[in-house]
Formats: C-alpha cells, sequence, structure tokens
C-alpha cells in the first residue's frame, strides 16, 4: 500500500480499492484528464481494469472561497481520465459521489472500489 507518486499525482493501491491524490486545484476541469491519464500510462504498474460494477468518490478539497468549477465537468474528465486503467467503461460506475468542502489543502481525491452485490 505504497504511494507511487508523479509530479502533481500520486496513487496507491488499498484492501478495498484505489486512492487517488491529485495536488492543486484549477478551474480548468479538462487540465486533470491529460495528467492524470498520463500518471496512470507512465507510472502505474498496479492492479489492472476489471469488470463489475464500481463506486467512484470525487472529494475536491479546496482553502478559502470555492473555484467556479462544474462539478460534472470535473467527473467526466477524471472519469475518462482512470477508464481503462481501473475498470473498462463507465457504464461500470454504478455510484458515483462528487463533492467539494473547505479544507486543509487544494487537491483532489478519489476512491475506486468494487461494489460487493
Amino acid at each position: 500500500m505504497t504511494w507511487i507518486n508523479s509530479g502533481k499525482v500520486k496513487a496507491r493501491e488499498t484492501e478495498t480499492g484505489l486512492e487517488i491524490v491529485i495536488d492543486g486545484l484549477t478551474t480548468q476541469g479538462r487540465y486533470y484528464k491529460p495528467l492524470v491519464y498520463e500518471f496512470f500510462r507512465k507510472e502505474w504498474r498496479g492492479s489492472r481494469p476489471a469488470w463489475g460494477d464500481y463506486a467512484v468518490e470525487i472529494r475536491m478539497e479546496h482553502i478559502g472561497d470555492p473555484p467556479w468549477m462544474d462539478l460534472d465537468n470535473l467527473a467526466k474528465a477524471l472519469l475518462d481520465a482512470i477508464k481503462g486503467f481501473v475498470f473498462h467503461d463507465d457504464s461500470q460506475v454504478a455510484r458515483l459521489l462528487v463533492e467539494r468542502f473547505e479544507g486543509e489543502r487544494e487537491q483532489i481525491q478519489i476512491k475506486v472500489y468494487a461494489l460487493k452485490r
């Protein structure tokens, strides 16, 4: 369960799934797709995509006023970036939570785990 770091992105496998953290925030959702995609393409040597239903939790942590960002665009960019590395297709996401909250640092946290049904 060691973190794999590359630039602003780090990820690790846990007992329940996968955690990804992106340092810093920008108001451009499209910025995150190539950033996370390149991390998985070049650095990730963990688990490979699997079939089945998944839950994805995306939490944007900000300091002060929240950035003017459409959370729909953020979620779509991040799902596009991890598709093919964590799961095969967006249709496998059976549960999606996207939220923002005031915290101690500016970052995005993503947790992905398989749903046991």
